[in-house]
């Protein structure tokens, strides 16, 4: 980095480090989808409300992207190596709160404060391998890796929950972490370099207000939008949110022009490869997400698989992501960024087609679905890191993996708050409900087949229309998740139409 000395890492280290980094970002991004087949134990076990249990999704990609461009900035201050350190600690002592949490409030509480650890832990992770990996190919390598991984764990999450799930308590989805943070923090001390900064970089403030600012805006969009979706809800409320997260993000954009230090330069998404590369990004994630979430929930609640059946079903798309991963990175100058983002995106909506409408086939279809979807989002990403990376300036690499960092987190985070949302609020305005059944089954799923367990030989009436609710509602949000990654496919083909045909651009020398 521009005012940071590094210690050279022969090659074993630095591998061994691109190791250890990794396997804190595959713990992290599993975090975030491990829940979405644990949703129906937890909602079951703790007795959560359906808006309780997507706010104990939410909590942790929303915490974590409103708190990521600080986390860059204060790790460029500090030095990267003591963030990743810092932040296992914190995630580790996070998800021993969370595994022994006895109510859904504590467990929110947990997941926000194993964000906090999050977003410190992962701008430094591609710090890290930027200040190890000297040589361009090298590092072009070593960020491929890191962004299959991202990718990997948030398609791993699931099955591991349902795996966990079938054989322990709900509390070992977050026991789990803790010899991996033990693991990451013996290899971060013994192989991380050490960062000798010099007096510009420790003189750079770190400005905690502008954090609160995308905090704000964040939390204050996800609430109007959840509260748009409610069943019954409170439109001023929802206006007041939207107006509060609209005032948020105007005052963060003002603030940032006026810095000497912005956490955001708005002057990088001028590079129209730049701007791509985070688009995409957000449209795999929040793809993933939706996917990961709706058929977790789908099969769980309505087709009585279990947790781990649900999650080897959705591991299906791990088939098509890590071939397609890999080999995106090796064939991007050959290739074209161009060709794979766009093509990558449709290549995914056209696999959610498939997944959606193959389904009354046989789940064989929906299986070949998954994979086709899967081998689009996976050579999409494993580019995007590159596009981003690979055309900020040097002095702007810190900020540059913090945009990227959060163009994940808020992929993740507006997949569960729309997504979430639109299934249930489709669910509950199209619920057909038999004569006699009371009318707390439109409040979610959940609620619904808790009344009808206890409702005997009668509860099969009222099982047939929440089945049939859930399953349109659940169609819509596959065609909203394809819909959505042929808009990304257009988009990205538009900003790349004079990019380079054959090789991702130079990062600017500026």
């Amino acid at each position: 980095m521009k005012h940071t000395k590094t210690i050279a890492l022969t090659a074993i280290q630095r591998w061994t480090l691109l190791a250890v980094v990794g396997i804190g970002l595959l713990m992290v991004a599993i975090d975030i989808t491990i829940l979405y087949t644990a949703l129906p134990t937890l909602a079951r076990e703790l007795h959560a409300s359906s808006a309780q249990g997507l706010w104990i999704i939410n909590a942790y990609p929303l915490v974590t992207a409103g708190l990521l461009l600080g986390a860059g900035t204060l790790g460029d201050r500090i030095g990267h190596r003591w963030m990743y350190l810092v932040g296992l600690v914190i995630f580790g002592l996070a998800s021993l709160m969370a595994a022994l949490s006895p109510t859904p409030h504590l467990l929110i509480a947990a997941r926000a404060f194993q964000a906090i650890g999050a977003a410190a832990m992962m701008p430094a992770t591609l710090a890290l391998i930027r200040i190890a990996f000297e040589n361009e190919r090298e590092r072009n390598i070593a960020i491929s890796v890191w962004a299959s991984l991202s990718l990997v764990g948030a398609v791993l999450g699931p099955l591991l929950g349902g795996v966990l799930l079938q054989h322990y308590w709900w509390g070992a989805i977050f026991l789990i972490n803790l010899p991996i943070v033990v693991l990451a923090i013996i290899g971060t001390v013994w192989v991380a370099p050490r960062q000798t900064r010099q007096h510009d970089d420790m003189a750079r403030p770190w400005d905690a207000i502008s954090s609160l600012q995308v905090l704000v805006a964040l939390s204050s969009l996800v609430a109007a939008i959840k509260e748009c979706a409610a069943p019954h809800p409170s439109w001023p409320l929802a206006v007041m949110l939207l107006a509060v997260s609209v005032a948020a993000a105007m005052l963060f954009t003002r603030r940032q022009s006026r810095l000497t230090y912005p956490l955001l330069d708005f002057s990088l998404f001028h590079n129209p490869a730049f701007t791509s590369g985070v688009l995409a990004a957000a449209f795999v994630t929040f793809a993933t997400g939706g996917l990961l979430l709706s058929i977790a929930q789908r099969f769980q609640w309505v087709a009585g698989f279990t947790p781990l059946q649900a999650g080897l079903l959705v591991s299906a798309i791990f088939l098509g992501t890590l071939p397609s991963g890999l080999l995106g990175g090796a064939f991007l100058h050959k290739v074209g960024l161009r060709w794979l983002l766009s093509g990558g995106l449709a290549v995914g909506g056209l696999g959610v087609l498939l997944a959606t409408f193959g389904q009354p086939f046989g789940i064989t279809w929906l299986v070949f679905g998954l994979v086709v979807a899967g081998g689009g989002l996976g050579a999409t990403i494993s580019v995007a890191s590159t596009a981003i990376m690979g055309n900020a300036p040097a002095h702007r690499a810190g900020m540059a993996a913090s945009i990227e960092e959060v163009a994940y987190e808020f992929g993740s985070l507006f997949a569960v708050a729309v997504l979430g949302s639109l299934l249930a609020g489709l669910y509950s305005t199209t619920l057909q409900l038999p004569p006699g059944a009371p009318e707390a089954a439109r409040q979610g799923i959940a609620e619904a087949l808790a009344i009808v367990n206890g409702s005997g030989s009668a509860g099969t009436t009222l099982f047939e229309a929440v089945s049939q609710a859930f399953e349109y509602a659940y169609q819509w949000v596959m065609v909203a998740v394809a819909a959505l990654l042929f808009v990304g496919s257009l988009t990205t083909a538009r900003l790349l139409r004079r990019h380079g045909a054959c090789v991702a651009a130079a990062a600017p020398t500026h």
